[in-house]
């Protein structure tokens, strides 16, 4: 984004009139086989394929380079690939750069499909996993070993949103091993809100389908590298089959338009109801990484440029099944949902046990039943509103 501010980057980025023929969007170019006019015109295509030139669909059409190269300028990288989910981006960028017999570190707040694939598909490979405390600092060095391949990261972290000390973590393993590859999920960020790749972090993975959709209706997940891994990310993604169809390409591209204005009014309604909740006597603790008490805020403070729409809270009280189905079954603007980032209030709640089971690193220091939200594009009255009557349905259950 050098030399632009991140609304102007954001509404400009890949919208080259080689990408508009124009028009204002990026052209929705649907391809398979694409042809060449000549032996040369095949010659060349197949020795620029991974260059941004037209060769063959699962390489990308027009469509497709048109959001990677913004993809790439907003975050600052060298290459941007397109995976079909979130969780396609993160397997497949571990898978990228491991082999049989190395090992691997990963946050202990990873979401909980990372950590999945870590236990399930890469200890079949003979892949090994350690978890480590999220907020352990500098101390990660020590948990390096001589096979130690892929960090991977995440900040804040999934539900339990604390804010880790990425610098000094990124830090202190390239004092010990500079070749190991840093990769974190960015997703809570959009890419944009935590500059990843400015802090030396080698890869930047996000859920597309979170913010940059935004419309709860599609799904992509992007990586985003440096220079020094980037070829590396690009082949052995490409040899894996991962690509993305040309219309949900269009709709990520046409979401980063108003991604801006979106997190804004997603960072003020959350701050708002998140500063409300730490009024109601049933709360207990206020997990909003720009809020003080937060664990790492200020980390956040000092790393990140603004905020997001998901938080959680935790309630004094661990609630019985039959509270919790009371309580979640009859919210008005609030609808229970996996994902997050659309323009919709959503709500989940965890039982402390079950978030122990993912937590494997570390004792969770609370004993409640936590809530997680993300605040949507609602007016923040009838949010208000709706999760009192939520309080009221406790007292009277």
């Amino acid at each position: 984004m050098a030399g632009k501010h991140r609304d102007t980057a954001l509404v400009s980025a890949g919208r080259q009139k080689k990408y508009t023929h124009g028009s204002v969007n990026a052209v929705i170019q649907r391809a398979s086989s694409l042809v060449f006019d000549s032996v040369a015109a095949k010659k060349h295509a197949t020795a620029h394929r991974a260059q941004g030139e037209l060769f063959y669909g699962r390489r990308g059409t027009l469509t497709h380079f048109a959001f990677q190269e913004a993809m790439t300028e907003l975050e600052g990288g060298a290459g941007c690939v397109l995976y079909p989910c979130g969780a396609a981006a993160v397997s497949n960028a571990i898978l990228s750069f491991v082999s049989a017999g190395d090992h691997v570190l990963v946050t202990g707040s990873a979401y909980e499909p990372t950590q999945d694939f870590c236990s399930k598909v890469l200890a079949k490979m003979q892949v090994s996993t350690t978890y480590f405390p999220p907020m352990i600092g500098a101390g990660i060095a020590e948990l390096v070993q001589p096979n130690t391949k892929v960090l991977f990261l995440e900040s804040p972290g999934s539900i339990t949103l604390e804010v880790p000390d990425i610098p000094a973590m990124v830090s202190a393993v390239r004092a010990v091993a500079p070749d190991i590859v840093i990769m974190i999920d960015n997703t809570w960020a959009a890419g944009i809100l935590f500059p990843a790749l400015a802090h030396d972090i080698d890869i930047s993975i996000q859920a597309g389908t979170k913010y940059i959709i935004g419309h709860s209706d599609a799904m992509i997940g992007t990586a985003v590298a440096n220079a020094r891994c980037w070829e590396q990310l690009r082949e052995h993604s490409y040899l894996m089959g991962q690509m993305v169809d040309a219309d949900t390409a269009y709709m990520a591209a046409r979401g980063l338009r108003t991604l801006g204005v979106r997190l804004r009014q997603h960072e003020a309604s959350s701050l708002r109801v998140a500063r409300w909740l730490q009024t109601c006597p049933e709360v207990a603790e206020v997990r909003h990484p720009a809020l003080p008490g937060c664990p790492g805020h200020e980390f956040f403070q000092r790393d990140f440029n603004g905020s997001a729409g998901l938080f959680a809270f935790i309630l004094k009280a661990r609630l019985t099944d039959a509270q919790l189905a009371h309580y979640l079954d009859h919210f008005s603007h609030f609808s229970m949902a996996y994902s997050w980032g659309g323009f919709e209030s959503l709500i989940l709640a965890n039982q402390p046990e079950e978030l122990q089971a993912i937590r494997p690193a570390e004792r969770l220091p609370f004993s409640g039943t936590l809530v997680r939200l993300h605040i949507g594009l609602e007016d923040c009255d009838d949010l208000i509103e709706d999760l009192a009557a939520g309080f009221a349905r406790l007292r009277t259950a």
